[in-house]
């Protein structure tokens, strides 16, 4: 909530709280499982350096490959944020092999990080793509995985809808940009992101290319009404 609400510093506390109280409860694992927090944190600060090296702590042989697959995503997100392809790409595939694996799927004990995407693998690769350079790739993945998202879960689609529409939108296809961005603008009041408006932000200087679409004038106010408090 913290980190949503854009506060970074309070996100790593309670983070870091958290695992303390899951140390001392006895759970062996939770600790590690902060890096991973820790790295989508220092991800959203453009710390790609940072963000890779606090992934590889959460790796080790002795975690469980759920862990150890959300660990691996996040180390590909941070080599693609500078550009690094074979890194990211290895990672990736480190990730899908773990996350795919029975003992990742066992459900014998509850599921950590995300339960509303279905492949996280292949999500994190349409984001990653993006970030390498490669808009068009990017916006085939995502426009792929994102209609498996549930309805109900209207963050997660805001946050990768957004991310598809900046794909879009880097590739030249400001309209269709714009018709996914417009249905994920007007539900932002109801789930407030500091994290998805990062993304806003960046389709908006996207969509500054295409000032003379029609589309982009119009949907110009929306955008504006989204970013206006981050701006205060």
């Amino acid at each position: 909530m913290a980190q949503e609400a854009g506060d970074s510093g309070a996100s790593l506390g309670w983070t870091g709280e958290a695992a303390e109280l899951a140390h001392a409860g006895g759970d062996p694992y939770l600790g590690s499982y902060a890096l991973v927090r820790r790295a989508l944190v220092t991800l959203y600060d453009g710390d790609a350096a940072g963000t890779v090296a606090l992934a590889r702590r959460a790796q080790s042989s002795e975690l469980p490959p759920r862990i150890r697959g959300l660990a691996a995503q996040r180390e590909a997100q941070g080599h693609a944020l500078i550009g690094d392809e074979h890194d990211c790409l290895r990672s990736l595939d480190r990730a899908r092999e773990l996350l795919d694996s029975d003992d990742a799927r066992s459900g014998a004990e509850p599921v950590i990080g995300t339960t509303h995407v279905s492949d996280p693998a292949a999500m994190t690769t349409g984001w990653c793509l993006y970030d390498l350079g490669r808009p068009k790739a990017a916006a085939e993945v995502l426009d792929r995985e994102c209609r498996r998202l549930p309805a109900h879960a209207l963050r997660t689609r805001a946050r990768y809808g957004f991310r598809r529409a900046l794909a879009h939108a880097a590739s030249g296809e400001a309209e269709h940009a714009c018709a996914i961005a417009g249905e994920f603008l007007g539900m932002m009041p109801a789930v407030p992101s500091a994290t998805v408006n990062s993304d806003v932000r960046r389709l908006a200087r996207e969509l500054s290319r295409f000032r003379s679409n029609r589309a982009v004038h119009d949907l110009q106010p929306a955008l504006a009404r989204v970013l206006a408090p981050a701006h205060d």
